[in-house]
């Protein structure tokens, strides 16, 4: 439940850095991050989940969730 929540939160401030750094193209620039963020899920998701099963769901899952909040709280540093 938290997760789904981080990522909409991430979704919208993803939305929120595009208008700040390109508001004349901010539609083309969050186009673009949303793109290559699903072409990254789409061609990374096969591959780790042929080796998911090999470490502990809960490990990794925390692991994941705390990169997840790490790149979210590395975002309002980027110009």
């Amino acid at each position: 439940m938290l997760s789904l929540i981080v990522t909409g939160l991430a979704t919208v401030a993803l939305g929120l850095l595009a208008f700040d750094l390109a508001s004349a193209n901010a539609g083309a620039v969050l186009g673009t991050a949303l793109a290559i963020k699903m072409v990254a899920c789409v061609s990374i998701a096969p591959v780790a989940g042929a080796f998911v099963h090999l470490v502990p769901r809960r490990s990794l899952l925390v692991v994941l969730d705390l990169m997840r909040a790490a790149v979210a709280l590395a975002l309002p540093f980027v110009t």
